[in-house]
């Protein structure tokens, strides 16, 4: 069948359940048939159908005469048509999060507060792109009250893309830092960029929630529906070893999170919640129980040495924050194993060097992985994890406190000389 919005919309409504990898079909859905750079989606058609997918979206034209295809000129178009048209017919909160570092664990924390007292959706893993967003959308179940969209962008005007699609009535920019320059081209582009995640709540009338101590976010906001946070700053850490213990919702809260950047994320968390009208003891309970996950932030105690794993991703920004907030902890053998930070474009040189310098500069004894750190010849560096792994395979360290942090692209997740 030929592709009509109502129509699918309709298809929709009997098969509430959205697809788009055939590895992962779920009984009686919607597969959604993607391409990119090195998949396509349309292949593998008629196989979703196999595995039980109800219909699929497809752009090959040859199954139009399929009364189980809909047949379409741009299938992730429909997807984001479809998500659009689906959150018209939703009258709840949508909280949109966005930011260059903290937004998956300040989301994650949020979805934890108010889960306490509300029936929510929220973005799962870090689906919080043009494919992703649409996903978490059409995810939102009838019978849902609330739900948190995460957005992520490496591009101008990808946030204020996802905003038309989700509509957010409630907006969170956690902090905007470096990243990403490669697609950018300055830090003022992200400021922009970020930004439009206000531009789109203020135009609705929405409430906005932000960090009273951040000025770039401050900056220019002319706006009464604001709520404020993070009064007080890192002074709401009562201590760090290496879990922070925190000062929230009227009480001390053990955490299982590690990082003095942290703290903004409870505390964005903690003034979610007392908006939406949690309690101060749910707050805690939701923010004392949450273990963060993807290698955020996690310490975990491998033979000797204690692991703080923070390799999902780096840039700038939160390669200085992870090795400041080393060099705080008390631990008497503290080393930094840090992989090189991508997309930074025309800084990547300047600030892999100052990563180096800050090490060198706090007494961090660091290891370096990939070419942009290589290239600044530090005293250990090591073109890949494979070279790496097999040196200390011969040189194993022991009794130690490790910083694990790098791009994901580093692969320091096969870092198993330390890792396992």
């Amino acid at each position: 069948m030929q592709y009509e919005l109502n129509n699918l919309y309709e298809l929709y409504q009997q098969h509430p359940k959205v697809c788009t990898d055939t590895r992962k079909i779920v009984a009686d859905s919607l597969f959604f048939c993607l391409k990119g750079e090195n998949f396509d989606g349309n292949q593998f058609a008629l196989q979703a159908l196999e595995q039980g997918a109800a219909y699929v979206v497809t752009e090959n034209q040859d199954l139009i005469g399929n009364a189980r295809c809909v047949v379409t000129d741009n299938a992730l178009k429909a997807l984001q048509d479809l998500a659009s048209f689906y959150r018209e017919q939703l009258h709840i909160p949508i909280i949109g999060i966005t930011g260059t570092n903290g937004k998956t664990t300040t989301k994650e924390l949020i979805a934890s507060v108010l889960s306490q007292k509300f029936r929510i959706t929220y973005t799962q893993g870090n689906l919080n792109n043009h494919i992703g967003v649409p996903l978490t959308l059409l995810s939102i179940k009838s019978d849902d009250q609330l739900a948190i969209v995460e957005m992520g962008a490496n591009h101008p005007g990808e946030i204020e893309f996802l905003c038309h699609i989700a509509r957010p009535t409630h907006g969170l920019i956690t902090n905007v830092g470096k990243a990403h320059i490669e697609g950018f081209g300055s830090e003022e582009e992200i400021v922009h960029t970020k930004k439009a995640l206000y531009r789109s709540v203020i135009r609705d009338g929405g409430t906005l929630f932000v960090n009273t101590n951040d000025q770039k976010l401050r900056k220019g906001l002319d706006y009464s529906n604001v709520f404020y946070y993070a009064e007080g700053g890192e002074d709401n850490i009562v201590s760090m070893s290496p879990y922070l213990r925190i000062r929230v919702a009227k009480q001390e809260v053990d955490t299982h999170l590690t990082g003095a950047y942290n703290i903004y994320n409870f505390l964005a968390a903690e003034a979610v919640g007392h908006f939406f009208g949690v309690t101060d003891a749910k707050i805690a309970e939701a923010l004392g129980n949450y273990t963060p996950s993807n290698h955020r932030s996690q310490i975990n105690r491998i033979g000797s040495n204690t692991i703080i794993s923070d390799y999902y991703n780096a840039n700038p920004t939160s390669m200085e924050a992870a090795v400041r907030n080393l060099a705080k902890l008390d631990h008497p053998n503290k080393k930094a194993i840090l992989g090189d930070m991508r997309e930074l474009g025309p800084i990547s040189k300047d600030e892999h060097a100052r990563i180096i310098q800050l090490c060198q500069e706090l007494h961090i004894d660091a290891i370096y992985v990939g070419a942009e750190f290589g290239a600044h010849h530090p005293e250990h560096r090591f073109a890949d994890v494979t070279a790496l792994n097999a040196y200390l395979q011969e040189h194993p360290i022991e009794n130690a406190m490790i910083l694990v942090k790098g791009s994901n692209s580093i692969h320091l997740d096969k870092l198993t000389a330390i890792l396992q």
